[in-house]
């Protein structure tokens, strides 16, 4: 097969192209271009997409022995990535630019780039595992190293996308087997330290560019009780379940921990309260994709609300197309979460394998134990069940209340 490997300048993808080289494909590296100002990338083991990672991609591709390109997608990325994580925080919101960046980037805009040129696959240093079924067609596993996983990122690609790509890292148990390889290879990049956090904030610090792009929007920190307990300088900074950052003059009544509960850009209002306000037990999401057909009515699974989060198990429904022609999914959670933030990324599995992917729009405590709300407003043995609320009635008291 003709591969284009897609080489970040780390040791996972310069690996992974070496294994494509080595399965006898005929592979391609390219570097994906993200800013035209390269500087506001972090380098070293803060980020990635610098141009020092540019050119560890170019050295990893000349020992290797294959051609390398860099692609500008600079324009694309701001379009999408950079203009959804402006957008969501400005809506109270959480989102996941790891998640579309994967959707847009390398799995739209550089996988239909690829194919519109000949390639059969594209190849990334992901960690997870692609297992054919009896029926032949691709399914998204979990990496059986379950530090490094990245299955939970790239549940949005969609099937007919997974068809088109290759992860050679999906059968390795450990980041140090990755680096050996690497080392064994004369790849330079063997000992070069891990990426994270979010590449386009240049300094690690989100409120700061989130300001910086949507400017200063001081309002009031609040209590539950509606009382005025700090002020802020954007809600759009804030995300429920924060503890730190808060900025609280004084501590609560009773001494306990303050989180936030509740993010209202509306009325440009934050409201923190005890940490039990942030448990739910159900969960609403929109935009769904599907790797796997879903079953009719509710089915047993596992769910997970952040890339490294842990697995609780659930019973989940798809939910028809609405008038956007995006569907979406209902979640009755085993267990009781914290702090699930509308933005964020659900995605279901069972066992190893995802099913599903969905973006959070409510979570919510079913206080009263009733059965699960479906979307008819009655429950799933048919009786009709009261409308859940979003936040707990003191949270949205307090967004209401003015000083």
């Amino acid at each position: 097969m003709r591969v284009l490997a897609a080489m970040s300048g780390g040791v996972d993808s310069a690996v992974a192209a070496a294994l494509a080289v080595e399965a006898g494909h005929e592979v391609v590296g390219v570097h994906m271009a993200l800013s035209r100002n390269r500087d506001q990338f972090r380098t070293g083991s803060r980020g990635c997409c610098s141009i020092e990672d540019a050119g560890d991609a170019r050295r990893a591709a000349d020992v290797l022995g294959i051609p390398y390109y860099v692609w500008d997608l600079s324009e694309t990325f701001e379009e999408t990535v950079v203009a959804d994580f402006l957008a969501e925080y400005s809506a109270g919101r959480t989102p996941n630019p790891c998640v579309r960046c994967n959707e847009h980037i390398k799995f739209e805009a550089l996988l239909d780039k690829a194919t519109a040129l000949g390639f059969d696959a594209v190849a990334t240093g992901h960690y997870a595992r692609i297992v054919h079924g009896a029926d032949g067609s691709p399914e998204l596993h979990r990496s059986p190293n379950e530090d490094k996983d990245q299955s939970y990122v790239l549940a949005v690609m969609g099937r007919d996308r997974l068809e088109r790509s290759i992860f050679p890292l999906g059968g390795f148990a450990s980041k140090a087997q990755v680096r050996a390889e690497a080392e064994r290879r004369g790849l330079s990049v063997s000992a070069k330290p891990d990426s994270y956090d979010i590449c386009f904030v240049a300094d690690g610090d989100t409120g700061g560019f989130l300001r910086d792009r949507l400017g200063e929007q001081p309002g009031e920190v609040r209590d539950t009780d509606g009382n005025v307990v700090g002020e802020h300088r954007g809600a759009y900074a804030f995300t429920v379940g924060q503890r730190k950052g808060l900025g609280l003059g004084r501590p609560a009544a009773d001494g306990r921990a303050r989180y936030v509960v509740d993010v209202d850009t509306s009325s440009n209002t934050v409201v923190v309260g005890p940490a039990e306000l942030l448990s739910v037990d159900r969960v609403a999401g929109e935009k769904a994709v599907w790797l796997a057909e879903p079953a009719d009515g509710w089915a047993d699974v596992t769910v997970q609300v952040r890339a490294h989060g842990r697995q609780v198990p659930a019973q989940v429904r798809a939910v028809p197309a609405l008038d956007d022609g995006a569907g979406g999914l209902e979640v009755r959670l085993g267990e009781a979460l914290r702090g699930v933030a509308a933005g964020q990324s659900l995605v279901v599995y069972s066992g190893t394998r995802v099913l599903g992917q969905a973006t959070v729009s409510r979570a919510w405590r079913d206080r009263a134990g009733r059965a699960a709300t479906a979307a008819d407003g009655t429950t799933a043995d048919g009786a009709t069940a009261q409308a859940p609320v979003a936040v707990p009635a003191p949270v949205a008291a307090a967004t209401e209340a003015r000083a």
